[in-house]
């Protein structure tokens, strides 16, 4: 089945031969919708977390930061932003020469309030001889667009949300890179430096690195705070093999198999590579001003030291079962532990011999850990929060999409539908075990989550292969905490328009 060239395009990946057997098996056989218990709410699964107890956990995470610990910020930032722009694409290449749409009025109408509008004043007298406003009161609306999207223009149809102007300054316009840099600042520090990590697409990391270079000299003067500013890409070996209707491996016009990225669950592997004890995990769109960054400061210290009391929890015990000769009254306080605060029950944890018991602490407390920011459900994307059932037949909280429940199981749309909070994407997680060495992450993914999604070639259908979700499957097997936080600090920019919401002006 597999040519000499596919050997050697699948040696250049780093993949390997049963990999992709198995990934076939894979699209035969589909995955396995998950087993729930419940969705996850206050009381049940979500803590909500009293103003004394906030203070409290800011003061532990002030404190875990004075012993100078190695901290860093993970922002996923890939691919361009092009669905950002999918309305404005219509308008641009559509027949309509004026704006019809609410969407197209509003852009128009508005087009002054976006933090970018003097780099594209800029371009329209440059491609024109005119501004932007000149343009359109002659009609000329679509030539506006093109200065925005095209390369000849600003490019920002190809280009990645972080580079993006989001935010106007008195003294300047700033991106979603330079907004994470700059909350790196106000929570991520430790002896006066913070890690910033962004992952990046091949295509864009120079663009990437030429910001970096031009900027931080000026935030560190600001801050007064040294930057380590790094960079990865998702790794060819995390690509997966395209298939056909027919699960056969889908081939190009020239004969090549066809390989896709395999999804934000990739980057499990970038966030294992990281030699950090916390990691903060926030999307690349999702940030604000100046004048609201209060909120999110307060909250990301409340789920970071949230996360370091119960690391420093599971450490003791994990020392203490080292140290051999553990009662029953220390067992059970370890059990109230991994069932009250880390909401995990084992079947049968109750009937268990010393020996057996002491093997399931270990196990279960010896993982990755993360605390994760619940926002009140409004409408929005994104996963839920739930209690689900593991392939060890233990219960424990994951952060479940759409694909992975059993739409005709009533109970389980119900729950789903009736669910009161959702991810945002706010993480903070810890990825060393207890006597100090990182956890070798890809070990904690479930393979049983991932999906499959139907996408085209050349015209012709395909089945892409999508790896276990990064905060979803990637994490299954982590203990797992979750925090409400405040619906202000989740302001995601899925359209140009809502660069014109309030938390963005």
């Amino acid at each position: 089945m597999l040519s000499s060239e596919d050997r050697k395009m699948l040696a250049d990946k780093g993949i390997s031969e049963q990999q992709i057997q198995h990934q076939l098996e894979q699209f035969r056989e589909g995955f396995p919708f998950l087993k729930l218990r419940a969705a996850a709410a206050i009381g049940n699964g979500i803590v909500a977390p009293s103003e004394a107890e906030c203070q409290a956990l800011v003061k532990a995470w002030e404190d875990y930061k004075a012993e100078g610990h190695h901290i860093t910020k993970f922002v996923p930032a890939s691919g361009a932003a092009s669905r950002m722009f999918k309305n404005m694409f219509e308008f641009r290449d559509g027949d309509h020469d004026a704006p019809a749409t609410d969407f197209e009025k509003t852009y128009f109408d508005r087009i002054q309030d976006f933090a970018f509008f003097p780099a594209l004043d800029d371009a329209c007298q440059v491609l024109y001889g005119e501004g932007a406003l000149d343009l359109i009161e002659a009609g000329r609306y679509k030539e506006v667009v093109a200065a925005m999207l095209n390369e000849d223009g600003l490019n920002y149809g190809q280009l990645p949300k972080g580079l993006l102007q989001f935010h106007a300054y008195e003294e300047d316009a700033r991106t979603p890179l330079e907004e994470h840099l700059v909350e790196a600042a106000q929570y991520a520090v430790s002896n006066g430096q913070t890690d910033v990590h962004f992952t990046v697409s091949t295509e864009h990391r120079e663009l990437f690195e030429d910001l970096v270079a031009r900027v931080l000299s000026a935030y560190e003067e600001k801050y007064k705070v040294k930057y380590h500013v790094s960079f990865s890409e998702q790794k060819p070996s995390t690509d997966t093999l395209a298939a056909t209707m027919d699960n056969e491996p889908f081939r190009t016009d020239d004969g090549k198999l066809l390989f896709r990225p395999g999804g934000h669950g990739a980057l499990i592997q970038n966030l294992s590579d990281l030699d950090s004890d916390i990691v903060f995990i926030k999307n690349i769109d999702n940030v604000v001003p100046d004048r609201l960054k209060p909120a999110t400061t307060l909250w990301k210290q409340v789920i970071a030291g949230a996360l370091v009391n119960a690391q420093r929890q599971a450490f003791t015990y994990l020392r203490r079962l080292d140290e051999g000769g553990v009662g029953q009254a220390e067992l059970q306080e370890m059990v109230n532990f991994l069932q009250g605060d880390l909401c995990t029950e084992v079947p049968g944890i109750a009937e268990m011999g010393t020996d057996e018991l002491i093997a399931t602490l270990r196990r279960k407390l010896n993982r990755p850990m993360r605390v994760c920011g619940m926002v009140k459900n409004v409408g929005e994307p994104g996963g839920g929060p739930f209690l689900a059932f593991n392939p060890d037949g233990s219960v424990s909280l994951q952060i479940l999409e759409s694909s992975q429940i059993d739409t005709h199981n009533p109970a389980y749309m119900a729950m789903f539908q009736s669910g009161t909070h959702f991810n945002p994407v706010d993480l903070v997680c810890a990825i060393r075990d207890y006597k100090g060495q990182r956890f070798d992450l890809p070990r904690f993914v479930d393979p049983a989550t991932g999906f499959i999604s139907y996408k085209s070639k050349s015209g012709k259908e395909l089945k892409a292969l999508e790896l276990p979700g990064l905060w979803n499957g990637a994490m299954s097997d982590w203990s797992t905490i979750f925090v409400e936080v405040p619906l202000e600090t989740f302001n995601p920019v899925k359209t140009v328009n809502d660069l014109l919401r309030p938390q963005h002006q």
